[in-house]
Formats: structure tokens, C-alpha cells, sequence
């Protein structure tokens, strides 16, 4: 694996994640954070626990696999035939394509959401957040590519490439930046942006189980998952009402999967409870997906697209 890819591939990371952090001081989304050191620190420790982890149980066998696909022909770019740029463009797509089908997958099933749910818990969404998964998720995650990567027939340098865009995507989505409405919408025509995964990142289920995309924005058009609301400040972040220590320590994310009750998400019954019952919910009903409106009482303006 050429060296200056995986150099770069960090440079790009590590900078993207400084000038985030820089610009979320100054022009935050979601303002009153008094602790953004501590917080943003835990994602941090986590995200390298988990990178220096991958590295060591599962670069070895991503070389091996990949190898296997190469000296056995075995893939879908090779069948096809595709070489060069084309090859590259291919893989690019097909990978983020199995991206969004793998999280979506995280938040259908139950024993991966036990994990991937700890990404969830943030109640502070920053750039750092896109660096918090529990090392479960991550090794789950790790053993599922060791399949996809032959099966598309992707190269460890093609992966390499993919992953030294992903990086600074996920970042910017996850990031407490203060962004045009009007820049974001012309963004999210290709890319996943602020306005669309901090809904990904509400409390409300609908909310939480739609805009599963890494990189490009359009899979979830494609597959019916695209989802915004008109004012993100409205949005509950987070899940649930757990205390700081158990979703902001590292402590907390460790322990997180293996209680007994699975940190959970607020449904539309519970919802509409809440509001009859005079609890201080707010109101998601104004929520939109592409080219619709939900048929529900508005409490917030709408958004559309």
C-alpha cells in the first residue's frame, strides 16, 4: 500500500477535524456548550483506540482478501471489466453504496444497534462525534468488509482513496457548524451535510431512522429515507434521558451495549402521547421527506427540498 495514500488520508482527516473545531467556536449550530474539551476529548480518545485497533486485527487480512480477489479475478469491477479512472469511479460508488446499507442494517437489527447506538447517545453533536462508535461496531463493521471488498473487487488503494473523502464528510456532517440553509441545499444535492444528519441524529425514531447516507446524499433519495426539518435547533439530539456520565465518558460508551435496556428511540405513539399528555416534547410533525409533506397538524415550519 503506497504510503503517501495513507499519509494523506490522515493529513486529511486530522485537518479537517482542527479547522471544525475552530469554526464551531465561532459559528456554532447549537450554542451553550461548556465543555466542549471533555467532550469532544472522549470522542477523540475513542476514535483513535479504534483506528490503532482496526489497524492491527484487520489490515493484514484486508491485504489478503484483497490480494485473493486480484490473483483470482473474483469481483464485480473485474467482471465487468473496468480498469483505471473507471475502476476508481466504481468503487467509489458501490462502497458508499454498501455504506448506507450497512447503517441502515445498524439501526434495524437489534444487537447492532445495542452498538451503533452509542453513537447515537451523543447529545452534543460535533465534529468529533464523527469519530465516536463503539469498538464493537467497529470490529462487526470490520469483519462484514472483509466480504464486500472482494465481492465488489476493490483494491486496498482504491479503499484508501474512498476512505481520505469519507473522513472529512462524516466530520462535516457531525459538525455544531452554523451553515446557509440556501449552502447546505445546494451541497446535499451530492453530499451528506449538516441539515441533513443532524436529523439523523434526533430522538424521534422517524427522525433517527432516515438519512443513512456516508457520502453521497442521493442513496437516500433513492431508497426512500431522505428526511429534514425546517429548524434543526428543534431537534432533540441524543437518546434518551440518560445522565452526562453515562453518554459522555468513555466509561459509559464502553458499558453502553451490555446493559439490560437497549438506549432507545422515541416513537410517533410515544410522541403523540407526550403532547397529550402535556410533557415538553417537541413537536417532529413538520418533519418532510423529498418531495412531501407529512399529512400531520404543523407545529414548526416546514421544510422542503
Amino acid at each position: 500500500m503506497p504510503e503517501s495514500l495513507l499519509a494523506s488520508k490522515s493529513l486529511l482527516a486530522g485537518g479537517a477535524l482542527a479547522v471544525l473545531w475552530l469554526l464551531e467556536g465561532l459559528v456554532p449550530m447549537f450554542e451553550g456548550r461548556r465543555e466542549r474539551l471533555r467532550h469532544d476529548g472522549a470522542n477523540l480518545a475513542i476514535g483513535i483506540v479504534n483506528a490503532a485497533l482496526a489497524a492491527l486485527l484487520f489490515a493484514g487480512a484486508t491485504l489478503i482478501v484483497a490480494e485473493w480477489a486480484r490473483a483470482h479475478s473474483f469481483g464485480i469491477l473485474r467482471w465487468l471489466g473496468l480498469t483505471g479512472a473507471w475502476s476508481l469511479a466504481a468503487s467509489f460508488l458501490l462502497f458508499d453504496l454498501w455504506q448506507y446499507l450497512w447503517h441502515r442494517l445498524n439501526h434495524q437489527v437489534p444487537f447492532l444497534w445495542r452498538f451503533h447506538a452509542v453513537h447515537h447517545a451523543d447529545r452534543e453533536l460535533s465534529a468529533s462525534s464523527g469519530l465516536r462508535f463503539h469498538t464493537g461496531e467497529i470490529v462487526l463493521s470490520s469483519v462484514a468488509r472483509l466480504a464486500v471488498l472482494p465481492l465488489i473487487g476493490m483494491t486496498v488503494p482504491q479503499l484508501v482513496v474512498y476512505e481520505a473523502v469519507l473522513l472529512p464528510v462524516i466530520l462535516f456532517h457531525h459538525s455544531n457548524l452554523r451553515i446557509r440553509e440556501s449552502i447546505d441545499r445546494q451541497l446535499r444535492r451530492l453530499i451528506v451535510t449538516p441539515w441533513m444528519h443532524w436529523v439523523h441524529h434526533s430522538d424521534f425514531r422517524p427522525e433517527t431512522d432516515s438519512n443513512f447516507s456516508s457520502v453521497f446524499s442521493f442513496w437516500d433519495r433513492i431508497f426512500g429515507s431522505f428526511r429534514l426539518v425546517a429548524d434543526p435547533r428543534a431537534i432533540n439530539l441524543g437518546l434518551g434521558e440518560m445522565e452526562r456520565r453515562e453518554w459522555a465518558t468513555l466509561q459509559g460508551m464502553a458499558t453502553m451495549p451490555f446493559r439490560k435496556t437497549a438506549a432507545g428511540r422515541r416513537s410517533e405513539a410515544e410522541e403523540r402521547s407526550g403532547r397529550r399528555t402535556g410533557h415538553n416534547l417537541p413537536d417532529h410533525s413538520a418533519g418532510v421527506q423529498e418531495g412531501e409533506e407529512r399529512a400531520t397538524a404543523p407545529a414548526r415550519p416546514r421544510s422542503r427540498e
